[in-house]
């Protein structure tokens, strides 16, 4: 087996990082641009982080362009707010679209012919395509660094959540109805239609 060092460029830890962490779901998230315009980016660094308070996490990273943080960070610093939406089967090539990285104010909705629709607790829009969505506020932000390819772990605590009909049964979220996508390494994505049953070795299951 073969070893490598984390201290040289980090274009060759983020390789190992997508080519070893997969799949990874993909949070869409909506936010505000300060002129009021919307603004729409998936990441793959994304998580669930507690279920109550339901708290949920994403990782943008500085960008490699310019050093800057990404539009999605500045707004949500200002605004505090933002929506996580999903990626999948259906959306996922408009969503991919939403990724292309525009000039500050221009809508990504518009860009990749996605339907931006009004939240009911935050002022971000949240996307119609998207059969789930969380309203959320921000909680926290931790930063490692600020050079290009350091990360920030970024949370939000879920005020509100929006579930289409279509993707659940007996009141859950049913995986072969929802049909997320995610990413892997490189251009590499992952559909969810191969799901396999295990009961979990525990006494007490929440997941049941």
């Amino acid at each position: 087996m073969k070893t490598f060092q984390t201290n040289g460029a980090f274009a060759d830890n983020y390789k190992f990082l997508i080519g070893s962490i997969i799949p990874r779901p993909i949070a869409v998230i909506s936010t505000r641009n300060i002129d009021g315009s919307n603004n729409l980016a998936p990441f793959s660094f994304f998580t669930a982080i507690s279920a109550q308070p339901m708290i949920v996490a994403f990782c943008p990273m500085i960008r490699s362009s310019d050093g800057e943080f990404k539009d999605t960070v500045k707004n949500i610093l200002r605004e505090r707010e933002f929506v996580v939406n999903f990626c999948t089967e259906d959306n996922h090539l408009k969503v991919n679209a939403a990724s292309t990285e525009l000039p500050y104010g221009e809508d990504e909705f518009n860009f990749a012919h996605l339907t931006p629709m009004d939240s009911e607790m935050v002022k971000a829009k949240r996307l119609k395509e998207s059969p789930i969505h969380f309203e959320c506020v921000f909680r926290d932000m931790l930063c490692y660094g600020n050079t290009p390819g350091t990360g920030s772990l970024i949370t939000g605590e879920v005020k509100l959540i929006h579930a289409d009909e279509s993707v659940m049964k007996d009141g859950k979220i049913q995986s072969h109805l929802l049909k997320a996508v995610g990413r892997g390494a490189g251009n590499d994505w992952f559909k969810t239609d191969s799901v396999f049953q295990l009961e979990r070795l525990m006494k007490a299951q929440i997941q049941k």
